[in-house]
């Protein structure tokens, strides 16, 4: 095929834009003090680590995030983690929405906020656009991404990963052709007629060769490569406001859209349920998601924490974050214990994650507590928590119950916390006094 001869296929030429979501309504309370990126995931990263460590470990080095809920514990995280060699360039940066003379409302979708923030995109030097999403878990490589879109001639290149049939009713499911030619498109197919349109033969191997591995079926994970000028002026002759659901769908019929084959693990983490399952699976010994990656690790905010002390406690599959101090006879297991938690004597946990606190007390502050009768950061002694998040800065008391054993799915929110999908979420700040129980 013939290349477009004004590009250079070089990742120097790509700029990143991470959206940073909505109101991120399906994991409140998560999000009821910080933006969807922004919410801690494994012990010590953010979500937003994620597509800027695949970013970086790219070589791609010139990122937006735009957000416009809850942004300052981000753009804080941001400015103390990503700062670039000044020789060598590079930058992250957060784009909040802002009132402008050409435009004066939020966000209105994905699209919308691309739109509005086209005057970052048509800088000098930019000649691919990579729109990524900044709630999901997964490992990429864009330089490979920008070769197929720049071997195809492509326009439009969008990742995908297979799935089978059963699992479609929840994802975006595109049909292509042999070359990998993306040709159609339905969003959340909810019937076989449906999915008959766009299957894919389950032995299907793409020009790299990756196989979809006897799934039939070939999801949006969200992520496309736009050349840029073509994004521009999709996004300047339309009003469409979501990508998913109209700019690419649009693509398909009016450009050259091809597809680049992911086999690895991904996870969309948009719910509570999801967050949940996908950090405990980080637990197991044979975890899909390799945090340990030599080629590709996860970058985040280097705090300086010390090692976690652990002294007669029992810690079995969990994953323990830096600068924990655990207690005689604690038992954790299949858990994520994040930075600076304090877990007193006797205490269990299971099936949870427990995100940690922003600051240690001093032992002043923590005596005190215990005069006023408000318990220090931390787990009190012999307490018990059990398939359950528990936010930063929470202070759980002695002989504390936190639990779903009447296995109820959701509840009201109240000043103890929340049930979400069958979890127990424990909102930032949450005091729970000694002896409370959750089955009160």
């Amino acid at each position: 095929m013939k290349h477009n001869q004004s590009m250079t296929y070089d990742i120097k030429n790509v700029l990143a834009l991470v959206l940073g979501g909505g109101q991120g309504t399906r994991l409140y309370p998560l999000t009821k003090y910080r933006s969807k990126p922004a919410v801690p995931v494994a012990g010590k990263y953010r979500l937003i680590d994620i597509p800027l460590s695949n970013c970086i470990n790219s070589g791609l080095n010139r990122c937006y995030v735009l957000t416009q809920f809850n942004s300052v514990s981000l753009h804080r995280h941001i400015r103390s983690t990503y700062s670039f060699d000044p020789f060598g360039g590079g930058f992250v940066e957060v784009l909040a929405a802002q009132q402008t003379l050409e435009n004066t409302d939020w966000y209105q979708g994905t699209a919308d906020a691309v739109r509005q923030n086209l005057r970052y995109v048509e800088q000098p030097g930019v000649e691919h656009v990579l729109i990524l999403s900044g709630d999901q878990l997964y490992r990429m490589n864009f330089r490979e991404m920008l070769r197929t879109h720049w071997e195809s001639s492509a326009d439009v290149t969008i990742a995908a990963v297979p799935v089978h049939g059963r699992a479609a009713a929840a994802l975006g499911i595109m049909r292509v052709e042999d070359d990998g030619r993306v040709v159609g498109f339905l969003e959340k197919p909810q019937t076989e007629e449906e999915l008959d349109l766009i299957r894919t033969p389950p032995e299907w191997i793409d020009a790299r060769g990756i196989r979809s591995g006897g799934r039939d079926c070939l999801a949006n994970m969200g992520i496309y490569l736009f050349n840029r000028d073509t994004l521009v002026d999709v996004l300047r002759k339309t009003d469409y406001r979501d990508f998913g659901k109209e700019v690419f769908p649009a693509s398909v019929r009016a450009r050259r859209v091809q597809l680049y084959l992911s086999d690895g693990y991904w996870e969309d983490i948009g719910t509570i349920k999801s967050f949940f399952d996908a950090n405990l699976a980080l637990t197991r010994p044979a975890a899909p998601f390799d945090l340990a990656s030599v080629e590709a690790p996860i970058y985040s905010h280097a705090r300086f924490l010390p090692p976690t002390r652990f002294d007669g406690a029992t810690v079995r599959g969990s994953l323990v974050a830096d600068g924990s101090i655990i207690e005689p006879d604690a038992v954790i297991e299949g858990s994520i214990i994040g930075v600076r938690c304090r877990i007193g004597r006797g205490v269990t946990i299971r099936d949870s994650i427990i995100m940690g606190n922003d600051l240690y007390e001093t032992p002043e502050q923590f005596a005190a507590h215990g005069v006023e009768g408000r318990p220090p950061l931390g787990i009190g002694d012999g307490s018990h928590v059990e398939r359950a998040i528990v936010d930063k800065n929470c202070r759980i008391g002695r002989n504390v119950y936190v639990a779903n054993p009447r296995g109820l799915e959701n509840t009201e929110e109240t000043p103890h916390g929340m049930i979400r999908d069958g979890v127990v979420v424990l909102p930032k700040g949450t005091v729970l006094p000694d002896g409370w129980s959750g089955e009160e």
